[in-house]
């Protein structure tokens, strides 16, 4: 993997000064100005065939209604910036959580120069990344024929900058995106405004509503069709498919266009203007989400890295702090209100959406809880009403609850992580009444719910037909989901679901072989796949094959750990994973996937750190009394597979799950079973990082003598008192303090061996396990 050349932001004078000094060199002691450390082109140079990231460069703030980026490719295709791509042809409001979803409420802004052009292909400019920007706050480009585009946020808009040559007029083309649109250019006032109806999964009545305002006076002004390629000048209506209009100013023109938009009304999109925007310059916008944009990545404030690793890891924090996207406006008294993608309809109170659960229940919302455990209250809440609209539980909003994209009913998960860590913004017994309805029934076409619900709760597992996909995986994931209800019912008392799931929670014992120490497919006589290979994809599981899946126990490790024969087989299992070959077997799915080829290039086996069905492998050995290959394996993962750059991720980064897992890896902590209250230790890559938590209160977690050599953690105290368990709870986190770790080059053999050392697990661990290297 190849490390990019630093994109610092040319503030005004002294902080360009400031991100200066701090970007240089190896900082021992934390920093004033984060924001210079995001390059938003990490994980950009991806492609359906590869994915390092399958990121664009977003310009936003934290959890934004909206967001912005250039565009490479054409409309309607999810791979909307590639870093390889030499051109741009358009700067776009976007919405895109992935690019295997595609983009919903998109419209396109063009400069051009001298000659007019509105066929996205014709007009396309050329550009060096050497003459591009790309920050949270602040992006920039000077194309090749000398037009600048500089773009600044707010939360439901943004500022633009157009610089154009002084020798020619300067255009500027709107575009529709890929399905319906309206415009209207109101040339006295300065102002166009209309809106867009593009997406999957969007009820009728969705639109995205917009109001353009322009401090220059429009020369002339025109529409034009996508379809046929007309274009009609003096004409200030349109609308249809594939519609978009133009604008002309006079030569040299330097053009500020403030932006807004809104799925209530273009009423409250011109609100939105008003209050985010109203009369304040660029330059003051740009200051104030570089503002919001430091406070945010100061929640976390390092020392002891090197430069590339500060850019890693703050990159990855911004990457982390954008999904789930607001999705309500404030009224004219400040109150939070929302159209609803659910039902079409208008309801108060605060709305959520863009996220997929299979991939973010199991870093990114555990992180969450520890950052701003007030917006997770907000969100908990936003989940049940989606429930009550649509009649089932999201499990991935885009923006409508799309459900089925994956499998598993994670919402539990989320719910129940939130409540275990003491968010209790929602009633415990809707959020289980409503999953009961979940698991135990399915929507018609097989989307929502459990289409093989009777299956699983008669027989304890998902028979495995060959003509489907998923089933062993199903199993293991319908498992853990019911171990988070019986969870969240036990810790509030509820009786009667507890008894229910129950029932549920050793199922991933039903789909074990014992004679191949595997989790296999297997039929509804039980029988296992005589045919069976831990190395092919598909059939039983997805996205995966056995060596991933057969871990999927997140909530009974100790009960894998006797299933697999004790500790030293199951360590022994979790070596062979690492130090088997990158073979293949594409099995169902036909052909290689772009995980797989993910896998062999990472060079670790059969280890997918690119996908998530195994990204919680590492710590696993912990629970067998082996923290050091946890702190060995973490630390390689970490230094090998990320980075700042346009190749910044070993897969897709899936809506801030990867960048939460290095996030909280990096802080030498994670979550391998949300729904309890802890965090298994890893190795922390810092000196020292503090977290600033919601309730006013740091927790600091210091690494003494680290480096990347001094990897292993030889001794810790926690405020000044010896700690040898290999978690830590989140009640104590939030109650600050100081956890410090004596870092060395070799392991310490005899820690993390007691019971109490070990982390959750259903199963309890019994005795001290034995020293083994």
């Amino acid at each position: 993997m190849k490390s990019s050349k630093v994109f610092v932001h040319s503030k005004i004078a002294y902080l360009m000064a400031m991100v200066m000094m701090i970007t240089t060199g190896w900082s021992q002691s934390p920093v004033s100005d984060l924001v210079g450390y995001v390059n938003t082109l990490q994980g950009t140079r991806s492609s359906p065939d590869y994915s390092y990231g399958n990121t664009y460069p977003t310009v936003a703030l934290p959890f934004a209604e909206h967001f912005w980026s250039p565009q490479t490719g054409n409309n309607g295709n999810g791979w909307k910036y590639r870093y390889q791509d030499s051109t741009i042809r358009g700067f776009g409001q976007t919405h895109q959580c992935s690019p295997w979803m595609n983009d919903y409420g998109v419209f396109t802004l063009m400069p051009l120069t001298a000659k007019l052009e509105v066929n996205e292909d014709k007009r396309a400019s050329s550009f060096q990344h050497q003459n591009e920007i790309a920050g949270p706050d602040y992006y920039r480009v000077r194309f090749d024929n000398g037009v600048q585009t500089e773009i600044s946020p707010s939360d439901r808009g943004a500022v633009f900058r157009f610089s154009f040559p002084k020798n020619a007029p300067g255009f500027l083309v709107l575009d529709g995106y890929t399905d319906l649109s309206a415009f209207h250019i109101d040339v006295k006032q300065g102002l166009v405004t209309g809106y867009v109806k593009n997406g999957l999964f969007i009820p009728g009545n969705f639109k995205n509503y917009f109001i353009l305002r322009f401090n220059q006076p429009i020369e002339a002004f025109g529409s034009w069709d996508g379809a046929s390629g007309t274009v009609t000048s003096g004409q200030d209506s349109v609308s249809g498919k594939k519609k978009g209009i133009y604008l002309r100013f006079k030569k040299g023109t330097r053009l500020e266009v403030k932006v807004a938009s809104s799925y209530i009304s273009s009423r409250q999109a011109r609100r939105n203007l008003a209050s985010e925007l109203g009369d304040k310059s660029f330059d003051q916008v740009r200051l104030e989400a570089h503002s919001i944009w430091n406070k945010k990545l100061g929640q976390i404030r390092v020392k002891g890295a090197s430069k590339e690793t500060l850019q890693t890891f703050y990159s990855c924090l911004f990457r982390s702090s954008l999904f789930p996207c607001k999705f309500y406006d404030l009224d004219s008294s400040g109150h939070p209100y929302y159209y609803s993608p659910n039902d079409g309809r208008i309801h108060q109170g605060y709305f959520y959406t863009d996220d997929g659960y299979w991939d973010t229940f199991r870093a990114k919302f555990p992180l969450y809880n520890l950052l701003q455990p007030t917006l997770q209250g907000r969100y908990m809440k936003a989940i049940l009403a989606v429930k009550r609209a649509c009649g089932w539980l999201p499990s991935w909003s885009f923006p409508g609850e799309t459900g089925g994209v994956m499998i598993g009913n994670h919402a539990i998960s989320v719910l129940t992580d939130a409540w275990m860590k003491g968010i209790h913004s929602f009633n415990p017994d809707s959020a289980l009444a409503y999953y009961l309805h979940e698991v135990r029934g399915s929507a018609p076409d097989g989307r929502f719910g459990r289409k093989e619900w009777d299956d699983y709760f008669v027989m304890g597992y998902i028979p495995y037909k060959k003509e489907e996909v998923g089933s062993t995986a199903k199993t293991l994931e319908y498992c853990y989901d019911d171990f988070c209800a019986y969870q969240l019912a036990k810790a509030t008392g509820n009786l009667y679901y507890e008894k229910i799931f129950a029932r549920q929670l050793y199922n991933y014992k039903n789909v074990f072989n014992p004679l191949s120490g595997f989790m296999e497919g297997k039929d509804s006589s039980g029988n296992f796949d005589p045919a069976f290979n831990p190395f092919r994809w598909g059939g039983p599981f997805v996205e995966g094959n056995a060596w991933h899946y057969s871990w999927s126990v997140f909530h009974d490790v100790q009960g894998l750990i006797e299933l697999m024969g004790g500790p030293a087989r199951f360590t022994g299992k979790i070596d062979a994973l690492f130090a088997a070959g990158d073979s293949i077997d594409v099995g169902s799915y036909g052909d290689t996937i772009h995980e797989m080829r993910e896998m062999v290039t990472a060079g670790m086996g059969q280890y997918a750190q690119g996908n998530e069905p195994v990204e919680h492998l590492p710590y696993l050995y912990t629970y067998a009394g082996q923290p050091w290959k946890t702190q060995y394996h973490v630390r390689h993962i970490m230094s090998h597979l990320f980075n700042s750059g346009p190749e910044g991720y070993p897969g897709d980064e899936d809506q801030g799950q990867m960048s939460a897992w290095y996030v909280l890896s990096a802080l030498g902590l994670y979550s391998v079973c949300p729904g309890t209250d802890q965090y298994v230790i890893g190795s922390p890559i810092f000196t020292e990082a503090t977290i600033s938590l919601e309730n006013g209160r740091q927790f600091t977690v210091e690494a003494k003598n680290n480096s990347p050599e001094n990897i292993y953690i030889q001794s810790a105290t926690l405020n000044g008192r010896p700690f040898t368990a290999s978690w830590i709870d989140y009640a104590t986190i939030m109650q600050g303090g100081r956890l410090v770790f004596e870092m060395g080059d070799q392991p310490a053999l005899e820690r993390g061996r007691l019971p109490a050392d070990l982390p959750f697990s259903l199963t309890p661990a019994t005795k001290s396990l034995p020293v083994k290297n």
